[in-house]
């Protein structure tokens, strides 16, 4: 139930955990062992040592921010006590209890997990506005995939493809402006007031930005037409003018 919780907070981004932890499934087998060692040895079982190898040296190992590492041990003192035997509540939201061990074997266990609520976000103790962000990265993400996906494979895939890119390519190359002549403004920017200052700099970086935009269109077009070698760079920006 921890491994899961704590996994489950990667999804929502910087709510759920400060950083990205490479939380997995060998932690939960070693943490595993180090239970079923304790159980072997120990008449009571050692709750406090429990938390402590769990929240300091196994997953604590991965954590580096001191909030994140509150909230982690936080999980762990509500869920590593003898109360989880006693039908304890076991998240944030209601009627998410415990099974009592007396009355479930493993079959009862399994079935009792398939009739859980689905995923929420106030099972971590987070807000409900909390899955917005993950639901929108997940839509941005299948949408993204599905227009790399489309024309990509098939008889006249590429042909179209290339037909739309160089289409956009004459376009952009007509409407692109052309640089400025910072010689020229130089000599008439007399007085140099702090305006004046960021004016020039703003035109020293837009000429940056229109020579790197004519140059790649200028040599994707080359690549196209057969005169240089097509690289992974102008392929990804192909795709990219491809896909919009």
């Amino acid at each position: 139930m921890f491994h899961s919780l704590i996994l489950g907070r990667i999804k929502f981004g910087s709510q759920g955990w400060s950083r990205k932890y490479n939380f997995n499934d060998g932690d939960l087998r070693i943490c595993g062992e180090i239970l079923h060692n304790y159980l072997a040895v120990y008449d009571n079982v050692p709750y406090a040592d429990l938390q402590y190898l769990y929240g300091e040296v196994m997953y604590g190992g991965h954590i580096t921010d001191n909030w994140d590492r509150r909230t982690n041990n936080t999980y762990l003192a509500k869920l590593i006590r003898p109360q989880i035997l006693e039908n304890m509540q076991l998240t944030m939201s209601q009627g998410f209890r415990s099974p009592d061990p007396k009355k479930f074997n493993r079959v009862a266990y399994e079935a009792k997990i398939d009739e859980l609520p689905p995923e929420s976000p106030q099972m971590f103790g987070l807000h409900p506005n909390a899955e917005i962000g993950y639901l929108t990265t997940l839509g941005e993400s299948l949408c993204f995939t599905i227009l790399q996906c489309s024309g990509g494979s098939g008889g006249g895939g590429g042909s179209k493809k290339d037909e739309v890119v160089k289409g956009m390519i004459e376009r952009f190359l007509s409407q692109l402006p052309q640089d400025f002549v910072m010689m020229e403004l130089q000599t008439k920017a007399k007085d140099r007031t702090p305006y004046v200052v960021v004016c020039l700099q703003e035109c020293e970086r837009m000429n940056t930005l229109t020579f790197t935009i004519r140059t790649s269109l200028t040599d994707l077009a080359a690549g196209l037409a057969g005169s240089l070698n097509v690289t992974e760079v102008m392929e990804q920006l192909a795709t990219s003018m491809f896909i919009n």
